[in-house]
């Protein structure tokens, strides 16, 4: 049974549609991610999961059950928000057990769950305090035990870590995925940060406009992006683009980049590359070499600048009119105005068809 399905679901404003006929399997137990931009869509497809929102049309099933009509509490999930939403003038412990009180659960039981959400959030020695008396990171942490000891199968996460520093986002993100292999439930979680994405995810769906337009692993997504937005939404710095023609060459075909003639050797397509097709080459910043003796056929290149960041080194390159990235090891340093070889990994590259933009 699929933990969770939306079949068709449409969401429209007056003549603005925000969903447009989504349909998601979600497999029990998994992690899945909904990335993209701010208006992609994704907050607004799981707060129809979580009821908040009343589709167009469309229906959405939770463990084999329809709740398309049902009241967010009927519906088996635990959400929590970017803002904390924790009552200021209860404890740690009353924010915990606040809802499950409300909702007539004996205190033996209702003890019992926060005792178990404190410990897997290490959250023990905060339980007498109040939200005023705790960093971001706790409260934080304190919104997730309250969504913990609803004891429920599905958990919703929108943009949790939007509101921390750059080391809580880190350390908290380390804790929501390990609260995941713990607990084995299915996590739906909402992001525009990439690296919350790729590290947490065991499914990314990349939204834009209301439509998913890659539901894939991390690495999948990361290695073979099915467009032109995917490869260029994915990755810090961005995949570099070249746009070129296919040309025949002595051991097949090329890519004539504004003269430059890069040979597609070790990239695998089943597809047909004619001459005069019209295309894009796509290049991670970590798949070109740098003055890298055993490479074959190399290609010039002057840096323009150089950023260091411990333990890599960033360059930024022009290269036959355009500028690119290149990742290298953060002892090898290259001033402006340097003149080097570069070799590109193809085994590891992008083509994509310039009219359609699709992989090809």
């Amino acid at each position: 049974m699929k933990s969770v399905e939306v079949k068709d679901l449409t969401l429209a404003f007056g003549a603005v549609k925000v969903l447009d006929h989504l349909n998601i399997d979600i497999e029990d137990g998994e992690f899945l991610v909904l990335l993209g931009a701010s208006g992609s869509g994704k907050s607004t497809l799981l707060n129809c999961i979580a009821g908040l929102l009343e589709p167009t049309d469309g229906q959405i099933f939770i463990k084999g059950k329809n709740v398309t009509w049902l009241e967010p509490k009927d519906r088996g999930i635990g959400m929590v928000f970017q803002s904390y939403a924790l009552y200021p003038q209860m404890t740690v412990r009353k924010n915990l057990s606040f809802g499950l009180q409300i909702a007539g659960m004996a205190q033996a039981e209702i003890d019992k769950r926060v005792a178990r959400a404190a410990e897997i959030l290490q959250i023990q020695p905060l339980l007498d305090r109040k939200p005023a008396q705790l960093s971001g990171g706790q409260r934080q942490r304190v919104a997730i035990g309250r969504a913990l000891v609803r004891d429920v199968d599905v958990f919703l996460f929108d943009e949790p870590l939007s509101n921390l520093d750059a080391k809580l986002r880190s350390e908290l993100r380390v804790e929501i995925k390990r609260l995941h292999q713990a607990l084995k439930n299915t996590m739906i979680y909402v992001t525009h940060d990439q690296i919350e994405a790729l590290t947490l995810a065991d499914r990314i769906a990349i939204m834009k406009d209301g439509i998913i337009v890659q539901l894939d692993d991390p690495m999948t997504i990361y290695n073979r992006p099915k467009n032109l937005f995917v490869a260029g939404f994915i990755g810090s710095p961005a995949m570099t683009f070249l746009k070129g023609v296919i040309e025949a060459g002595e051991g097949g075909p090329v890519v004539n980049v504004d003269g430059v003639r890069i040979p597609l050797d070790g990239y695998e397509t089943e597809a047909a590359l004619p001459a005069g097709r019209k295309v894009v080459l796509g290049l991670r910043p970590e798949h070109i070499g740098v003055d890298d003796a055993s490479a074959g056929q190399s290609f010039d290149a002057v840096v323009d600048i150089e950023e260091p960041m411990g333990a890599d080194n960033l360059l930024w390159l022009k290269f036959a009119g355009h500028t690119m990235s290149v990742r290298i090891a953060g002892s090898r340093r290259y001033a402006a105005g340097t003149h080097l070889k570069l070799s590109f990994n193809m085994a590891l590259a992008s083509l994509f068809d310039a009219e359609s933009e699709l992989r090809i």
